[in-house]
């Protein structure tokens, strides 16, 4: 009997040994190029945790991995709209608010905005916020187009006339139809968030007229591009081009980045962190958002990687070239000129992917 107690006991401990080790790590999954560096290492040393930090450049990609299901990660970060989608289809968990207190931090106005996407924040909460816009190399626009070149608009990207000048030092596209049609469609003076056929078709023969000036598809690749000089315009996160301006700034190769918000109007998006329903861990992902959203790591991060955070408690510790700054801060004139994003319903995902392919391929 006392061998069989030992026995069983050994067992249930053998159990519990997987099932501990779960709990002391946390899976996050996030876009590239977008947390401080010491982020992480401050979260394991605050809570004894082990994190495995992964990241992706496009929803896409993360959706096709959540919509897979058993994703293996706890805290993934998709933007406002994919998150609307993937909240109707199952794929997040509530968040338990009574673990967060730091949600107190957060501008209510702002989450006001987002909850547009996910009703009473039920499910995610702001990590960063920006705009898509134009990022380019000051010189080297100069250089082909004058010094009147047209960075204000999206015609410096999407009108040939520009776009053959600019070919040979580089033009870069994100690789993600949602992030560029909207744009486009802008750009026509046509509704930004149509999902009328004829208006989508309109963009896409717009792309196709600069296809062949446009050096690549890529959600991240030109954020070294741009700083190193290998390309000179970009239609980017604003973010990633501050970081590339940083870049430039600190290898004094120079390169002057610049980025503005188009005056046809961009796109404003929210990053949100949320839980997938299939978490292995959800308390150690309550744990990381919570985390997150202490202003002062916040602040580093916003610091770090210049894009607008949404967190009040923060903003006294952002650093004044960030906080002051127009194009990450924008003000009530910038503001005007944004428009949200949205979801697209199934018949639209399948025309924009269709259109989409056949920008891609130039055929």
């Amino acid at each position: 009997m006392l061998r069989s107690l030992s026995l069983a006991s050994l067992l249930l401990a053998a159990a519990a040994v997987p099932a501990l080790a779960q709990e002391n790590v946390v899976h996050v999954y996030n876009w590239s190029d977008y947390i401080a560096e010491d982020t992480v290492a401050k979260f394991e040393a605050a809570t004894g945790m082990k994190v495995v930090y992964d990241v992706y450049d496009s929803n896409e990609t993360l959706e096709a991995k959540l919509l897979a299901g058993r994703s293996g990660y706890d805290v993934v970060v998709p933007t406002s709209q994919f998150l609307q989608r993937q909240i109707a289809a199952g794929v997040y968990q509530p968040l338990d608010k009574s673990k967060l207190p730091n949600l107190a931090n957060m501008d209510p106005e702002l989450m006001k905005q987002a909850a547009a996407y996910d009703p009473e924040n039920a499910h995610g909460v702001i990590y960063m916020w920006g705009t898509n816009g134009i990022g380019y190399n000051a010189g080297k626009v100069a250089e082909r187009l004058g010094e009147d070149a047209p960075t204000d608009s999206w015609s410096l990207i999407f009108d040939p006339q520009y776009a053959e000048k600019l070919a040979d030092c580089g033009i870069s596209l994100l690789d993600s139809p949602s992030e560029v049609i909207p744009s486009v469609l802008a750009y026509l003076g046509l509704d930004p968030l149509s999902k009328e056929t004829a208006d989508l078709e309109k963009a896409a023969e717009t792309l196709q007229a600069i296809r062949p000036f446009v050096r690549y598809f890529h959600s991240s690749q030109y954020i070294s591009d741009l700083a190193n000089g290998e390309t000179c315009l970009a239609l980017g996160f604003s973010g990633d081009v501050f970081i590339a301006a940083a870049r430039a700034e600190e290898a004094g190769n120079g390169n002057e980045i610049a980025y503005s918000v188009p005056k046809e109007g961009a796109q404003q998006w929210f990053d949100m962190m949320a839980i997938p329903a299939d978490a292995p861990n959800p308390e150690g992902a309550l744990a990381w958002i919570n985390f997150i959203m202490d202003p002062q790591v916040t602040a580093d991060i916003t610091n770090y990687v210049w894009y607008a955070n949404a967190n009040t408690a923060a903003m006294p510790l952002v650093d004044a070239e960030v906080r002051d700054d127009p194009a990450i801060f924008p003000t009530p004139d910038v503001l005007a000129k944004l428009f949200p994003t949205e979801v697209y319903d199934a018949r639209t995902d399948r025309v924009i992917t269709r259109l989409w392919t056949t920008v891609k391929t130039g055929q």
